[in-house]
């Protein structure tokens, strides 16, 4: 038996220290990014991005349609067959050129209203970059937090598989009985089934982290975020007011929103324009098929807006003005909400998190280092220690998530505000 304690000492003075390296790691190359590091793949690799900004090349090529004249019409003709004479392609010939010319500033209004698409485009674009910018940042911060957990599981697993293997060897001598070492087993395969479904959650966050940065999907992504500088007290030194009035100027929704108002306005413009008909001028010229022998003339056509005045279009174009504006304005209000509630969640969390004593942390490694020593002298049974070292695990799984929470929320924060004002 003393033997057997002394056996258990040296283990657990060996396995108690965190684990030095990672399960998840093994045989897997590993990719350590800050989060500006993150940030500048991001931006130059994400394909969702790539992909809107073609949308602005095809709006900015909309402009150049709208700038460009109608092209001139030439007709001509020539005599096929005479039956008089019975020869094909006779002398008669004849041929018109014709130019429309278009009034009311039609060509104007037209680029006004294309240059107004081009706006929308590019907001929208802002508003993907800015939407995909906080799932990356998240992203960045819950890997980060749950492979701080992970390393506690692999820490006690380890612990505990050597603490089994010598509870075997025991239990095979007749010095233990197998009740202590059949309550060992299940609190490691409980460890090892909670430790495996958080290394598939951190999987599965992994994958869409690569995939934004289009990083090699065999690589294991180890998030080096600095935590230092964060100012516990940066929301509440926040006018709320300010966050307001942040959302109101820098949310890219609202500017794409307000441009299709603008948009909306133009096309509205443009249609009334079409009510004024368009001019056509043309010159004629026809040898042998008039009433002299070199007939010439110029002239214009306009079509009469007795029936079409393009009203259904100009008011379709007033309608949608209108939903324009009522989309806004539901638009603005779904915005002073979600700042709201963003700000008020972050403000929880700064706080819950501030209400923790600082030092609570290090007292409970300190209590587990006197619990371990007691297990070592024999004052405590095996199922206190491991009791003892549960509680110890929770409070630290507990601490990371209410530490990536906070940093979640300073995120939710920024993203409803158009801007990163926290979290810098």
């Amino acid at each position: 038996m003393k033997q057997f304690i002394l056996f258990i000492y040296l283990l657990l003075m060996v396995k108690i220290s965190p684990a030095q390296n990672d399960i998840s790691e093994k045989g897997r190359d590993t990719l350590r990014l800050t989060i500006s590091e993150a940030e500048t793949m991001f931006l130059n690799k994400n394909l969702d991005l790539i992909a809107q900004r073609f949308s602005i090349d095809s709006a900015k090529a909309t402009v150049i349609t709208a700038r460009l004249f109608d092209n001139p019409e030439l007709d001509f003709s020539n005599a096929f067959y005479n039956p008089d004479s019975h020869n094909f392609f006779g002398p008669e010939v004849s041929a018109q050129i014709s130019q429309l010319i278009r009034l009311a500033g039609k060509r104007k209004k037209a680029v006004n209203f294309a240059k107004s698409g081009v706006d929308v485009a590019q907001f929208q674009f802002y508003d993907l970059m800015r939407t995909l910018r906080f799932i990356l940042r998240n992203d960045f911060y819950n890997i980060y937090f749950l492979q701080q957990s992970a390393g506690v599981y692999e820490t006690e697993i380890a612990s505990l598989k050597d603490i089994v293997s010598a509870y075997r060897e025991q239990v095979n001598k007749g010095n233990i009985a197998p009740a202590d070492l059949l309550r060992i087993q299940s609190q490691l395969y409980t460890l090892e089934a909670e430790y495996n479904n958080l290394q598939t959650n951190i999987n599965q966050i992994q994958i869409e982290f690569k995939g934004m940065i289009r990083a090699n999907p065999l690589q294991y992504f180890l998030p080096e975020p600095d935590l230092n500088d964060l100012n516990e007290n940066a929301v509440s030194a926040t006018s709320y007011q300010a966050l307001i009035d942040s959302a109101m100027i820098n949310r890219p929704d609202l500017k794409a929103l307000n441009a299709g108002i603008d948009q909306s306005k133009y096309n509205l413009v443009l249609q009334k324009s079409y009510a004024t008909p368009d001019i056509t001028v043309n010159a004629n010229y026809d040898r042998l098929g008039s009433y002299i022998r070199n007939y010439n003339a110029i002239g214009i056509s306009v079509p009469l807006p007795l029936f079409n005045r393009n009203q259904g279009n100009i008011q379709n174009a007033r309608v949608q003005l209108d939903v324009s504006k009522t989309i806004y304005e539901a638009e603005m209000d779904k915005v002073k909400n979600e700042v709201t509630a963003n700000y008020i969640t972050a403000l929880q969390s700064q706080k819950l998190l501030q209400s923790i004593d600082p030092r609570f942390q290090d007292n409970m490694k300190k209590l587990i280092e006197q619990v371990t020593l007691n297990f070592q002298k024999r004052n405590i049974s095996i199922l206190e220690f491991l009791d003892h070292y549960d509680a110890y695990k929770q409070n630290v799984l507990q601490i990371n998530e209410l530490r990536f929470n906070e940093m979640s929320a300073l995120e939710q924060l920024n993203l409803s505000i158009g801007k990163t004002l926290f979290n810098k």
